[in-house]
């Protein structure tokens, strides 16, 4: 084997080797750079004999003390079972990296551990041989940690397989509040820049929801700009006009109903009085939403990036004003249903933590969806002398970059 090093793979060369590959993974694109654009960055790559054989988006980010880290995020794609090149590639990335006064190499590749669905016993998948291969070139690894915080990647997702999908797949809850949402007629609509701002003001209702701070309507734009026809924003809207002169008329055939209803006919009499109060609520309800929000609104909303046979859905929001509606399970089937349309073997629904508990997962796991555990975190000491310094200099980055 003749193997060569690069560092500027051709773009379409590049992202027709990653979408192939079984570690295929949106945040290896060639374009997430694009979306990195506050990060320095090299397309690397292998060539055997003039065939790539491993690439790696590697982001570049400045350190204090005039220092750099490389991180590539849900990379490098190669096969590692095979040592040489795992050890070829890294060898020369690290020369590389001495040059940019790199003090360490993050990554966290999309090697699987295990797949299982929630109700099932853990499916553990041979990656032994992938491990130490990986230790061999001189790592440390972040542990198998459960939590958010500890990896800059999730180590657990919730990934539904075009296999498991479908409305006979779902749980009990998952048809009841689908069918709730389809009942109250929302209508959902699938787009990219002119739904952007009916989608930016779900999301601030989440993070006002939430107490946190998500994303801007500039990056949400520049994810739509960059992946252009693979982007997309799925959103779920609610006919308040329409709703509240349906139950006009319903309240207003009720009262005649009522009206002509013998005093002796007990039980019809008291399912209409029940109907009567039901229908008095949603007049009102009805009437102060249309005061508030007009007579049609947003209620909730995805955002999702198809790469190769994968998709991502990176974002979504929901008016809690409306939750009673139940949009985001309607919104959510809808968008991997148009995955799947268009090919995508699987759709992430994005990480989740490993003690597998929570609103998330409990919202997700009535789609049937696999818990897919990854093997965790990297660094690989480039400045061994510096590295726990360097360790110290990649959290107070880290702690700067979330606070823009």
């Amino acid at each position: 084997m003749a193997y060569q090093f690069e560092t500027n793979i051709p773009k379409d060369e590049y992202d027709t080797f990653v979408k192939k590959h079984p570690l295929c993974n949106l945040l290896q694109s060639y374009d997430w750079a694009n979306v990195k654009n506050n990060w320095d960055h090299i397309y690397t790559g292998v060539y055997d004999h003039q065939k790539l054989v491993a690439t790696g988006l590697v982001l570049i980010r400045k350190l204090p003390l005039h220092r750099t880290m490389f991180y590539i995020p849900r990379g490098p794609i190669l096969d590692y079972e095979n040592e040489r090149l795992v050890g070829y590639y890294f060898q020369e990335l690290k020369r590389i990296a001495k040059k940019r006064h790199c003090l360490f190499i993050k990554f966290d590749p999309a090697i699987l551990i295990s797949s299982h669905h929630l109700d099932e016993e853990k499916n553990t998948i041979s990656y032994e041989t992938k491990f130490k291969n990986i230790q061999k070139i001189g790592t440390v690894h972040h542990g198998f940690t459960q939590d958010f915080t500890s990896t800059v990647q999730p180590r657990f997702h919730m990934v539904e397989y075009y296999t498991d999908f479908g409305k006979d797949q779902l749980t009990k809850k998952g048809k009841k509040n689908l069918k709730i949402a389809q009942k109250n007629e929302l209508q959902v609509r699938f787009g990219q820049i002119e739904l952007l701002d009916d989608f930016v003001d779900v999301m601030k209702c989440t993070e006002k929801r939430k107490g946190i701070q998500l994303r801007s309507k500039k990056y949400f734009q520049e994810l739509l700009d960059i992946y252009k026809d693979n982007a997309f924003i799925t959103l779920g809207y609610f006919s308040i006009v329409d709703n509240l002169k349906k139950s006009q008329e319903r309240y207003k055939k009720c009262m005649e109903d009522l009206k002509n209803c013998p005093e002796n006919a007990k039980k019809k009499r008291f399912t209409l009085e029940e109907l009567k109060v039901s229908l008095e609520k949603k007049i009102t309800q009805y009437s102060e939403d249309q005061k508030k929000y007009g007579d049609i609104v947003c209620i909730c909303g995805t955002l999702t990036i198809i790469y190769g046979k994968t998709a991502e859905i990176l974002y979504a929001g929901m008016n809690d004003q409306f939750k009673r509606l139940m949009g985001p399970y309607l919104t959510w089937y809808e968008t991997m249903q148009r995955c799947f349309d268009q090919g995508c073997k699987q759709s992430n629904m994005g990480g989740i933590e490993g003690n597998l508990s929570g609103g998330l997962v409990d919202f997700k796991e009535i789609y049937h969806p696999h818990i897919n555990e990854f093997i965790g975190e990297f660094d690989l000491p480039v400045n061994k002398p510096l590295f726990k310094l360097s360790e110290k200099a990649y959290t107070i980055a880290k702690s700067r970059a979330k606070e823009q």
